[in-house]
């Protein structure tokens, strides 16, 4: 079996380096500050999958000295021949010299056989001493590959690609914070061409990657459908008090309501919380920070408000195409029990049903209400929920999706806090008409508290899982 490469990610302090590190390990807990000298040992960070390490990362300090190193180099070798041999006794001449610390420690992963990725700021202009850091690394005989990581707003990109291809095999542009997934891929792919050994196991890493992030889809519409119907279906109950039950006064009823639906709003707030941290810890981002508006009630975030709707649920076409498609399949019935003599008529009269009532009810989000059950035993139950409206799912799965999509998009060198905004996409009007049908019906089982066996979880998830699809490409379309 083939050895996992390890790579060395060097340059100046302060250039992001560790940021090339977070990202190329799916680490988000990195230190990456914006002082010089944040990294003063060198650590390695493999990245795993499937308990199998597919390559190495090393973050080391930045360079300090580089020039006095270059002298003290170039007055120790003889010829070409021994310059990897030079870089090498200067780093155990030197080791335990303050002096010289940091490019000691940034060199002994080189000498031991790491390949380099040498980091510079593209913003800032080509100079001497940097020209001194490439030489030393050139000095080493390992493979070698560039990246340009432009952190401020200048660009000397051309400067920097004339430069870097003087003394790097392969050189790109790589922002750490907001390269694409392939280009991640890519860079695997670049880096198996400098070193024949390489190749396989870059090969096979590129291949682990790409279904991870397959299977990453999949077990994220599998989360957000098993929490879309939980929370369709979820009725907060509690046995009510022997005087309470034989009063029934009204005032007691409406604080027994307010109670219940306290405790009904905060359950979902939290099961839709869970659902966020699900999905951020299935894409390693453990550390991350978010800005959303939680679910409340009787503010503009009320999840039952015509403004949520609009922002997060559906139009009226939309409910009253999905409406007509539930309402048919309920018609059938009516089909089945008359042998067929109705020529169709069942359908069409429960399509125009139930796209009447989607249409002329969809403006608003009805609330649960209070119901409080027969006496049995002596005992009383109270129950609020479920909701008694198929929007409610609309809004929550619209909101689950923009969470998703931003974590599933965001490099792991990111820092600041994820905004997640409303959006007025009409993204779910692109999927098929069977998968419009199937995710009403979904809902609507839900809401009804009917147990979904595993077929229909399973239908609900391929139907998220094209959800999904939809919603990136109105994202990218949109970006």
């Amino acid at each position: 079996m083939n050895q996992a490469p390890v790579f060395a990610v060097v340059g100046h302090p302060n250039k992001g380096k560790s940021s090339i590190v977070a990202t190329l390990s799916q680490n988000d807990a990195i230190a990456i500050a914006l002082e010089p000298g944040t990294t003063r040992r060198s650590h390695a960070y493999p990245l795993q999958v499937d308990g199998q390490v597919l390559y190495t990362l090393v973050d080391t300090p930045g360079f300090q000295r580089p020039r006095r190193v270059l002298e003290w180099l170039e007055a120790h070798s003889v010829s070409a021949s021994d310059r990897a041999a030079t870089v090498a006794a200067f780093a155990t001449q030197h080791r335990g010299n303050l002096q010289f610390s940091d490019e000691c420690e940034l060199l002994a992963p080189l000498i031991e056989g790491a390949g380099i990725i040498y980091v510079v700021d593209g913003s800032v202009p080509y100079s001497p001493q940097h020209e001194a850091e490439m030489t030393i690394l050139r000095w080493t005989g390992r493979p070698s590959l560039a990246l340009i990581n432009s952190i401020g707003d200048e660009d000397y990109g051309d400067t920097w690609q004339a430069a870097l291809g003087q003394f790097f095999q392969i050189v790109r542009k790589f922002d750490a914070v907001r390269a694409p997934f392939e280009q991640h891929l890519s860079l695997l792919r670049a880096f198996g061409q400098l070193e024949p050994a390489w190749e396989k196991p870059l090969e096979t890493a590129t291949g682990f990657l790409d279904r991870q992030r397959q299977q990453r889809g999949q077990q994220a519409a599998t989360l957000i459908a098993r929490t879309l119907q939980q929370m369709m279906g979820y009725r907060h109950s509690r046995s009510l008090a022997e005087d309470l039950a034989a009063s029934g006064s009204s005032q007691n009823k409406d604080a027994l309501a307010s109670e219940l639906r306290k405790s009904w709003y905060q359950h979902q707030r939290q099961r839709e919380q869970q659902l966020r941290g699900d999905i951020q810890q299935l894409y390693q981002h453990g550390q991350l920070q978010r800005q959303e508006a939680e679910l409340e009630w009787q503010s503009e975030h009320d999840l039952f408000s015509e403004d949520s709707r609009q922002l997060w649920g559906v139009n009226k076409g939309y409910l009253a195409g999905v409406g007509f498609g539930a309402g048919a399949v309920g018609g059938v019935g009516i089909d089945a029990l008359t042998l067929g003599a109705s020529f169709g008529t069942g359908a069409l009269i429960g399509g125009i049903i139930g796209a009447a009532g989607s249409y002329f009810y969809g403006d608003r989000l009805p609330l649960p209400t209070l119901k409080i059950g027969p006496l049995r035993d002596g005992v009383k139950t109270a129950s609020f929920g479920p909701v008694p409206d198929t929007q409610f799912g609309y809004v929550v799965l619209g909101r689950a999706l923009n969470h998703w999509w931003h974590v599933s998009h965001r490099n792991h060198a990111g820092r600041t806090s994820l905004p997640l905004g409303t959006t007025d996409s009409h993204w779910l009007e692109s999927l098929s008409k069977q998968d419009r049908n199937i995710l009403h019906r979904a809902l609507e089982k839900a809401r009804k508290g009917k147990a979904a066996d595993p077929s229909d979880q399973h239908k609900l998830g391929q139907v998220i899982t094209h959800a999904m699809k939809a919603y990136n490409e109105w994202q990218l379309k949109n970006m």
